[in-house]
């Protein structure tokens, strides 16, 4: 009895160390929902193979492939499409805007004023008015950008047009597409471009082959 507890704890911590090999690396505070209830599931799953003495292993290690298989599949088709990925992990919520906070979207993903307090006061920042752009990502973590400092605004994400940073720089797709034309490049060319200290910067889909 004992031997198989160990053959299958032993088993488990490589097959888990496996397992999150395959799905990249992630620090615990970047994940996402989706991460999270899989890490979750996975583990869960995994300390049943183990306390079940008298049951094959296949029996936890199928379902953690499926869901392994099904999380690798969402992952890939996130990549491709915003829509879907906007859907599955949610997007990004502005809860600060130029010093003033956004109380309607903290009341949509209930998110409390202490909340937001201590996650400003743990970047030492006491003071709202200070504050640009307050994010929340969908880890839960705060990304805070200072009024005074200079940051990179996202204007094109795999091949898809941000028009809302667009309108927060105060530029269209007139002036984006002028950029593009000088460089001979086409939206959907693009992988990533953002605009920082008044120049803009494209990194093209080709670039990553």
């Amino acid at each position: 009895m004992y031997f198989t507890i160990i053959y299958k704890t032993i088993f488990f911590y490589f097959f888990i160390i496996f397992i999150y090999r395959i799905l990249g690396k992630k620090e615990i505070g970047q994940l996402s929902i989706v991460d999270l209830i899989v890490s979750i599931l996975i583990v869960e799953l995994s300390a049943i193979g183990i306390e079940e003495k008298n049951e094959s292993i296949l029996l936890a290690i199928i379902p953690i492939i499926i869901i392994v298989s099904i999380q690798i599949i969402i992952s890939y088709v996130s990549l491709k499409s915003i829509k879907f990925r906007n859907f599955v992990e949610g997007k990004p919520t502005v809860i600060i805007k130029n010093g003033q906070i956004n109380f309607s979207e903290m009341l949509k993903i209930r998110y409390n004023i202490d909340d937001l307090l201590t996650q400003l006061r743990e970047q030492g920042i006491g003071n709202i008015e200070k504050v640009k752009y307050a994010i929340l990502e969908n880890s839960g973590n705060l990304s805070v950008f200072e009024k005074t400092s200079d940051y990179p605004m996202p204007i094109i994400i795999d091949g898809k047009i941000d028009y809302f940073i667009l309108k927060e720089i105060k530029k269209n797709k007139k002036w984006l597409d002028k950029i593009l034309n000088e460089r001979n490049l086409k939206v959907e060319d693009v992988f990533y471009a953002f605009y920082s200290s008044n120049n803009t910067y494209i990194i093209t889909k080709e670039e990553l082959i």
